[in-house]
């Protein structure tokens, strides 16, 4: 008989930041035990003061989490992430792994290389803001937004289980993908994003009445140039292949109505299809994922299809009494 299972291991997060500090907070105040680890003493300072679990010394968190099999959730950005992973192979091999990087793929690899696959599930919240560090972080950061749970052909059920759980429980709704389908996503709606705020703001940088002019569009257009450049970049250059993809269609895009704009004066077809998708998204509705059996047979390619189908979880899957 199939029972719905939580698993309330403790969580280890490594990297306070924006969402790693989020992610301390949200689980705490979720009432699951969770410590955490930051290359900075201030950071790790001023989590101790807000009342966390913290500590800049990567041993001795990394030694805790293997000794309480903690949930090690990797939120360090990707240039960091090689260093960190050399630490958990060392520390704490078999501790069940996840991440909350922006991409998939190239994580995924990094994870292989190191020898941890059996024990890794890919996430990423599709949640942040322009700031960082730890003060930057909200518990209710997480709190109705999409968080991606990788289902690639190698994840471990009882893993994915407890990503589920932890997700859940800090307020996001679980959105099931394939990394490299995710990474496709995420180049549309985030990265590329990302380079047209910063094309926007570099643009009227150019126009000296702009910043005078400059109100509600401008703002809410280029909100996320305000990101650190280190991490726009960390996220765009990992995500090369499909962000140039989709950076090849909007430059046709946009080609288009510039031409259109020169022979006839009218950016009509543009508009009206930015306008009639942007319609779309508004009225989307995310059909709720119930009835797949985390662990039976195919599980993994019922949840990819149900994603790519739209479909989400709002609360936790049923799972067998033995996993395969």
């Amino acid at each position: 008989m199939c029972q719905p299972w939580k698993v309330l291991t403790p969580a280890c997060v490594l990297g306070l930041g924006l969402i790693g500090g989020s992610l301390l907070r949200a689980a705490t105040a979720a009432g699951r035990e969770v410590f955490g680890y930051n290359r900075s003493i201030d950071g790790v300072q001023a989590a101790r003061f807000d009342g966390f679990d913290a500590t800049a010394d990567i041993t001795e968190a990394l030694e805790r989490a293997a000794a309480e099999s903690a949930l090690i959730v990797l939120a360090v950005p990707m240039p960091a992430l090689p260093t960190m992973l050399d630490h958990v192979r060392t520390t704490a091999p078999n501790c069940p792994l996840t991440d909350v990087t922006s991409v998939k793929v190239a994580v995924l690899q990094a994870v292989r290389e190191h020898g941890l696959l059996d024990r890794f599930v890919g996430g990423h919240p599709m949640t942040g803001t322009a700031h960082s560090g730890w003060a930057a972080g909200d518990e209710k950061l997480f709190a109705g937004a999409p968080w991606v749970l990788s289902v690639d052909d190698h994840v471990d059920a009882n893993v994915w289980a407890e990503v589920m759980h932890l997700a859940l429980d800090c307020g996001s709704f679980v959105v099931p993908a394939r990394s490299d389908e995710h990474d496709a996503a995420a180049a549309a709606i985030s990265h590329l994003p990302h380079l047209f705020a910063e094309t926007l703001a570099s643009t009227a940088a150019d126009v000296p009445l702009a910043w005078a002019l400059a109100a509600g569009s401008f703002r809410d257009g280029t909100r996320v140039a305000a990101t650190a450049p280190e991490l726009v970049r960390a996220m765009c250059e990992a995500n090369a292949g499909p962000l140039g993809s989709v950076l090849d269609r909007a430059i046709d895009l946009l080609t288009r109505a510039r031409d259109g704009l020169a022979a006839t004066g009218s950016v009509a077809e543009l508009v009206g299809s930015g306008h009639a998708a942007r319609t779309r998204y508004d009225d989307y509705d995310r059909p709720q994922i119930r009835d797949i059996v985390v662990g039976q047979n195919g599980w993994r390619q019922e949840l990819a299809a149900a994603g790519r189908a739209g479909g989400v979880l709002r609360s936790a899957l049923q799972g067998p009494d033995s996993q395969e």
